[in-house]
């Protein structure tokens, strides 16, 4: 008579393939609705206001208005220096963002059959924030060399936001694309997985609510 009970390397097997299984719905979680991103992006309890604001929680912060003013020099650029891509990052490191795995084809900027409804998604939330001012934030992979990857970013949020601009009625001044390659890696341990390859939409004049999620 066969033996009914599972061997050890059955069970091993059999756990493996389940873990395997979860860590493929983990990864087909669906994207962002507009709604979704709208919700992210909203500024809380606090009236739209037209400029890029980065004061402090309750008031503007010292040196505000000197950031405020380089902020100001970004408007209607495409590329930026080291130095000014980290001083974004610092401005906008409070402010309500959300990151999209906008699926761009290898080495590519042009918005494609399956990246065209996450982008649509985004025009249709910025559209209804007009007034605020937004950074489209894009990121590659670890793989590649450092120029590669920093040109391919900047070319990928600047498809994004001509796209937003052209179909949304999103101001040109009020969307600012930068590029950061491979330099700010989302997943630092696997440096090739694919949420490394995302663009992130800031809303530069929203504060991070603590208690939004």
């Amino acid at each position: 008579m066969m033996n009914s009970v599972p061997t050890k390397s059955f069970r091993t097997a059999l756990l493996a393939g389940l873990l395997a299984l979860g860590s493929a719905v983990a990864q087909a979680q669906p994207a962002p609705s507009e709604a979704d991103i709208l919700k992210a992006l909203s500024p809380a309890q606090q009236p739209l206001t037209r400029g890029l604001s980065i004061g402090a929680r309750g008031g503007e912060s010292r040196g505000g208005g000197e950031d405020r003013a380089f902020l100001d020099t970004l408007r209607n650029r495409t590329s930026f220096s080291p130095a000014e891509r980290e001083r974004i990052a610092a401005a906008s490191a409070d402010k309500q963002s959300i990151d999209l795995e906008i699926p761009f084809d290898y080495a590519s900027s042009t918005i494609g059959p399956k990246a065209l409804p996450l982008v649509k998604s985004l025009g249709g939330a910025l559209s209804q924030l007009k007034g605020n001012t937004f950074l489209v934030v894009g990121h590659t992979d670890g793989k590649g060399t450092d120029q590669t990857n920093q040109a391919l970013s900047e070319r990928r949020a600047e498809a994004v936001r001509q796209y937003i601009i052209q179909n949304y009625g999103v101001a040109p001044a009020n969307i600012v694309a930068v590029g950061y390659g491979k330099s700010h890696l989302k997943d630092t341990g696997n440096p090739l997985a694919a949420t490394n390859r995302r663009v992130t939409a800031v809303n530069m004049s929203a504060v991070k609510s603590a208690s939004r999620f």
